[in-house]
């Protein structure tokens, strides 16, 4: 037995807290980099508050194109447990700056050293799935079986399903494949983490998601898939020679599959996201007038805990002391 350690988990809850409110203030309004810059910012400006030794190990790019929030950055007090930070203090600028659907702030942590670092890959190949089908799935095997196998491991048939896909150009053969077997589909614009959190959680209608995405997004949304029971099964799919030859220059093994216990080995591992936009996921920023209301998941995988909060922020009392201007 162990005494209960402190969850991480809440206090990245006030950080992506901070980044959803700043950003919210953007939706709709055509304009990605501003409502990124205040996201940055107010994420930036949260993280100096946790007494945590962390290390952005996925962030907003190299230190000479990111001011704030740079792969590499120290975060935190300096005290505490030492963690490796990945970020996205907007998952879907597009989707804000268009107001469209989920958008969301997300931010996920495991023990130093732990975490994977894409170095200079972008995009991998990726299958994700929920408790239940974790152990039945094959990156490798024909669309079809994956999704038969899917099925019968939820208890469905296969025209039930529905699967998450990226609405991409390099997805039209998927796409053809997937509606052959009579599964639906829901295809999205934007929202990789937002997707793979869609198929591990048992009350969303997502029950996989297939396709070609981001590998930094792949590692933030391990954090809660781990934390979940789910599974990610990952390929590197360079989508540029410029890509694929920085990675061989690297050492990185092209073939080799990834999965969620080998993008985050260890089980003290944590992910935060707090809805921007309002969709099927997470509700978005609700503003009053006299404060907001904000809706977000808190996720730890040493328990197996995730958590849905609804949290009432009043600018009367918070603007008294908080650093980041939200009124």
């Amino acid at each position: 037995m162990q005494i209960p350690e402190k969850n991480l988990g809440f206090e990245l809850l006030r950080v992506t807290e901070s980044a959803a409110l700043a950003a919210a203030r953007w939706l709709g309004k055509g304009n990605k980099e501003e409502g990124d810059g205040a996201a940055v910012d107010a994420m930036r400006l949260s993280f100096n508050s946790l007494s945590i030794k962390g290390k952005i190990i996925i962030g907003e790019g190299a230190k000479d194109k990111a001011p704030m929030l740079y792969n590499g950055e120290c975060v935190g007090d300096g005290t505490g447990p030492a963690v490796d930070i990945a970020v996205d203090p907007i998952e879907g600028t597009n989707l804000l700056a268009l107001g469209r659907p989920n958008a969301i702030a997300v931010i996920g942590a495991c023990t130093s050293g732990h975490m994977f670092r894409p170095g200079s890959s972008y995009y991998m190949k990726k299958l994700v799935v929920g408790r239940e089908a974790r152990d039945v799935v094959d990156i490798d095997a024909p669309v079809a079986d994956n999704l038969l196998a899917v099925a019968r491991a939820l208890g469905k048939d296969i025209n039930d399903l529905v699967v998450f896909v990226l609405d991409k150009p390099r997805h039209r053969g998927l796409v053809e494949e997937i509606r052959k077997t009579g599964a639906r589909i829901t295809l999205h614009s934007d929202g990789d983490v937002a997707g793979s959190l869609m198929a591990v959680d048992r009350s969303s209608d997502v029950d996989v998601m297939m396709g070609t995405g981001g590998t930094p997004e792949g590692v933030i949304s391990a954090c809660a898939i781990k934390g979940m029971g789910g599974q990610i099964f990952g390929r590197f799919d360079p989508q540029s020679e410029e890509e694929r030859n920085a990675m061989i220059a690297e050492g990185t093994r092209l073939d080799e599959i990834l999965t969620v216990d080998s993008i985050i080995r260890s089980e003290d591992a944590f992910f935060a996201a707090t809805g921007i936009s309002g969709g099927g996921f997470l509700g978005g920023v609700q503003f009053s007038g006299k404060g907001a209301v904000t809706h977000s998941l808190v996720i730890r995988a040493k328990t197996g805990t995730f958590r849905y909060v609804e949290s009432h922020h009043n600018w009367e009392r918070l603007m008294k002391f908080s650093s980041v201007r939200y009124d």
